[in-house]
């Protein structure tokens, strides 16, 4: 007899492909496209510029680990929303989900609309691509990708490989002809390296504005609390991956870096509209229209794995009883086809509104807000809990350093270029509570939407996971911890 299948979201993703999850994330069109922002705010000091992006991979180093652990002793998918409801309830939590509702489809209709405009600016030499065009191309594109996720992990998984081996293609081309031109020696390439740090130094507003840019090109190093539940042996696998993939990236960066340096001068880099356009153009003309190319499957990607992510949110979600038990099913991919849908329909109505995006850009700040909540628990969960058996813990210095950077994040927008707009995302991100009052709080039930739940099932052939015994014994594990 044929052994029955389980629909359930199952620990399929070994080291290989979380390696390759982690770089996806972490590499975005940034460093193709406007790696300047270190040099710009360092005050085109090459040296210091260098020892910058240095610093900011130990960072990202730091706040990675922090994120491990969290994953590590809470192996559930979107792990940093259940840390966040067991560290500050659920109230909080619900917050913490009301924004990832809004900002997951913004950051999705910003990445589908500049996927667009590179795919379809070639066509449109002379001038700007029209808008309707553009639009309808971003809607093709989130689409595309919604379908894609709603049909399992494999087609995600090879696509990730696929973006994987490109993105590291690329770089690496660029790394390895910048050491051949140092190597050589000739002048006109080794000149930006004499006296490196002669330059201007900056002042510590422009040096942490510096610091903050090169973190930013790190961002991406918490991606595997989305999949902490899909990831085969996370205890192993997760420590494996960032001790992996974040010196390689670290290496990656310096070397594609100095060669920018080695063929521009800082002038040439800060007026570029795409860094490595114009080093492709200087270097390998023939190969100037791959590079949009790379950008283009380097957007499809991440567009992808964001998508692959925040349906793991509202999932967890649906199964906390913070979302209707709809958002918590799965269909025969063990895909939670629902959650895909509610993000990509979000997703669409913002490319076609394109002014919630500026919203969207302030309630990105509010991330940072919630980092710090989660260097905040860590660090709770420790002086309440100092002899409690841990899988795995950090040392308690880097919980310290990843809640003063956030801190950071969150306090110098505020004070160096204040805005009301920052008050008017605070505000509403609190009127979530208007939501979470009656209908979680005092569970008010909505019959008409129990209905169409029984008939959204039918239609779309979706039902609760099932749970299997490595799962029951996962939580019986994070109710003891």
């Amino acid at each position: 007899m044929a052994k029955e299948k389980k629909i359930q979201l199952k620990r399929v993703f070994g080291y290989i492909w979380g390696t390759s999850f982690l770089i996806v994330n972490v590499i975005g069109a940034g460093i193709f496209v406007s790696p300047k922002g270190v040099l710009k705010y360092s005050c085109m000091n090459v040296g210091l510029s260098l020892c910058i992006w240095g610093g900011c991979a130990v960072l990202s180093m730091v706040t990675s680990l922090c994120y491990a652990e969290i994953a590590i002793n809470f192996p559930c998918s979107a792990c940093h929303y259940y840390f966040i409801k067991r560290c500050f309830g659920s109230p909080v939590a619900f917050l913490r989900l009301w924004t990832t509702l809004f900002l997951g489809p913004g950051i999705l209709a910003s990445q589908a609309l500049l996927l667009a405009e590179y795919g379809i600016q070639p066509f449109y030499p002379s001038c700007s691509a029209p808008n309707l065009p553009k639009k309808c191309l971003a809607l093709a594109m989130l689409w595309t990708v919604g379908i894609l996720t709603s049909c399992g992990v494999k087609q995600v998984t090879w696509l990730q490989l696929a973006s994987t081996v490109l993105k590291m293609s690329i770089l690496g081309l660029i790394s390895l002809i910048g050491v051949v031109l140092l190597v050589q020696g000739r002048q006109q390439n080794v000149r930006q390296f004499q006296n490196a740090f002669d330059g201007e130094l900056p002042d510590a507003i422009q040096f942490i504005e510096a610091v903050f840019q090169g973190y930013f090109a790190f961002s991406g190093g918490a991606c595997f609390t989305f999949i902490a539940g899909e990831l085969k042996k996370p205890r192993k696998t997760i420590p494996a991956i960032i001790f992996t993939a974040i010196p390689l990236l670290t290496v990656l960066y310096l070397l594609v870096n100095i060669s920018y340096l080695a063929v521009l001068t800082p002038r040439e880099i800060l007026s570029s509209d795409a860094v490595a356009v114009t080093w492709t153009d200087r270097m390998l003309p023939s190969l100037t229209w791959f590079i949009p190319f790379a950008i283009s499957a380097s957007l499809f990607s991440n567009l992808m794995i964001n998508v692959f992510d925040c349906s793991r949110v509202v999932y967890l979600a649906g199964q906390q009883g913070h979302l209707p038990l709809l958002f918590n099913t799965l269909n025969t991919y063990s895909s939670p086809l629902i959650s895909v849908l509610l993000l990509v329909i979000m997703g669409s109505l913002t490319i076609v509104i394109t002014n919630l995006i500026d919203l969207i850009n302030y309630l990105y700040f509010m991330s940072s807000f919630w980092s710090v909540l989660t260097a905040i628990g860590i660090l709770r969960r420790r002086l309440q809990e100092p002899d409690l058996t841990s899988p795995y813990k950090v040392p308690v210095l880097f919980p310290l350093v990843m809640l003063g950077m956030y801190l950071c994040m969150v306090v110098i927008p505020l004070v160096t270029s204040p805005s009301m707009h920052y008050m008017y995302a605070f505000l509403f991100i609190f009127s979530g509570l208007l939501l979470y009052v009656p209908l979680i709080h005092f569970k008010l039930r909505l019959a008409w939407f129990e209905k169409m739940t029984c008939y959204l099932q039918l239609l779309f052939n979706i039902c609760l996971p099932d749970v299997s015994d490595e799962q029951m014994s996962e939580v019986q594990t994070v109710k003891r911890i």
